[in-house]
């Protein structure tokens, strides 16, 4: 390969003699590399699926883009009517989030007084969440007031919702927390 065969491989000397100084033209700023080896991942997906950026109430819309059932790629929505296909850097590093090697991907239970986190089942977890609760709202119930006047509340627990739960989810959760008698309940991203 010659000199000048090599300097117009170099993406510098196409742009200066292509002038286009700010490199947006694909035939001046690309390398053969970009024209024949890379592409974008979501032109290998084999299904798109919409959905809505867990990380806050804003609700951006997310396009999720998988091949052979595996999540290949999160992009922003441009259809959707809240974000118009933007994302804000969390909700642009939901990948991450999903696939990153260092999510926890098991139930971990560290006993009172205890300094290590050990792996339980869930069913288990699940059971003795379910048992504190009753044990707190039995313990901690307020049938009436020194006046007479009907409660029925429990100071003994609240709940405090992060930004990641959807409109739907926290109505269920202030279903559940007003039935069990709670009357702390808040989320976050009222706050």
């Amino acid at each position: 390969m010659g000199l000048r065969e090599l300097l117009d491989e170099w993406p510098v000397v196409r742009q200066i003699r292509g002038r286009d100084l700010s490199g947006l033209i694909v035939e001046t700023a690309g390398s053969r590399r970009t024209r024949e080896e890379l592409h974008a991942r979501t032109r290998d997906a084999d299904d798109v699926k919409r959905s809505v950026c867990p990380y806050c109430a804003v609700g951006c819309g997310q396009l999720l883009y998988t091949q052979d059932g595996k999540l290949t790629d999160i992009e922003g929505d441009p259809d959707s009517p809240i974000s118009r296909g933007k994302l804000c850097p969390k909700g642009a590093a939901t990948f991450q989030l999903v696939t990153g090697e260092h999510r926890t991907k098991t139930v971990l239970y560290r006993r009172p007084g205890g300094t290590d986190w050990e792996p339980v089942e869930l069913e288990w977890a699940m059971d003795r969440v379910a048992q504190l609760v009753k044990e707190t709202r039995d313990r901690t119930w307020q049938d009436r007031d020194a006046h007479g006047t009907r409660l029925n509340r429990t100071l003994g627990f609240a709940h405090l919702g992060g930004a990641t739960l959807d409109n739907e989810e926290n109505y269920l959760i202030k279903k559940l927390f007003t039935a069990l008698g709670a009357i702390q309940i808040e989320n976050q991203a009222r706050i």
